[in-house]
């Protein structure tokens, strides 16, 4: 092996072991703090008086149009 082959080895491991303790910490994070504790209400959070929930208020244009 060349000195840029270990060199690249050496990005591509400690790249991975980074990026996995980041995903780690960031999991351990949000079980700590709730995020996963009630996945329904936050799957509700984005509705609100002006779009209820199961009442879709938006459509693709000319889809009402029956032309064809």
């Amino acid at each position: 092996m060349t000195a840029v082959d270990i060199a690249l080895f050496a990005t591509v491991i400690g790249s991975i072991v980074l990026f996995g303790g980041a995903a780690v910490l960031a999991l351990g994070w949000a079980f700590r703090s709730g995020q996963f504790s009630n996945f329904d209400r936050g799957a509700k959070s984005i509705f609100g008086p002006d779009e209820p929930i199961g009442e879709p208020t938006d459509s693709f244009p000319d889809m009402n149009d029956k032309r064809s």
